[in-house]
């Protein structure tokens, strides 16, 4: 039976494209034809996953300016994170949920971005 297999991508509009991928290259090492890249196959965690979820408020979302935020998975949080300081950019916060390791900052148009670390498989 045919099923869905994984997130495809996020796509949103900016007001300069060129712009936006050229920071998503330099500040966090993403880059492709089409815009910043994800493979699969480079994950090394078990059972990794990605979610889809849904809020009543954007709360979560702020101090970005969308209603909606890019979760983008990390092998080692606090060692990208000591990275992004390097090329100057401010993680607005961070913490260790236990299930997980979070970090947060803004993109270029005012996304809000938030680093994950997966820590427990899922069961």
């Amino acid at each position: 039976m045919a099923k869905i297999t994984g997130l495809g991508g996020v796509f949103y509009v900016v007001k300069d494209p060129k712009a936006t991928r050229e920071w998503y290259r330099e500040k966090l090492g993403l880059d492709g034809e089409y815009g910043p890249q994800l493979n699969w196959s480079e994950e090394t965690g078990e059972q990794p996953y990605s979610l889809i979820s849904h809020f009543s408020d954007d709360k979560y979302m702020k101090p970005g300016t969308a209603s909606f935020m890019i979760n983008l998975r990390v092998d080692k949080l606090d060692e990208f994170v000591a990275i992004l300081k390097t090329r100057g950019v401010e993680i607005l916060d961070s913490v260790d949920e236990g299930y997980g390791k979070f970090a947060w900052l803004l993109d270029p148009d005012g996304i809000k971005i938030e680093l994950w670390e997966q820590v427990d498989t899922p069961e």
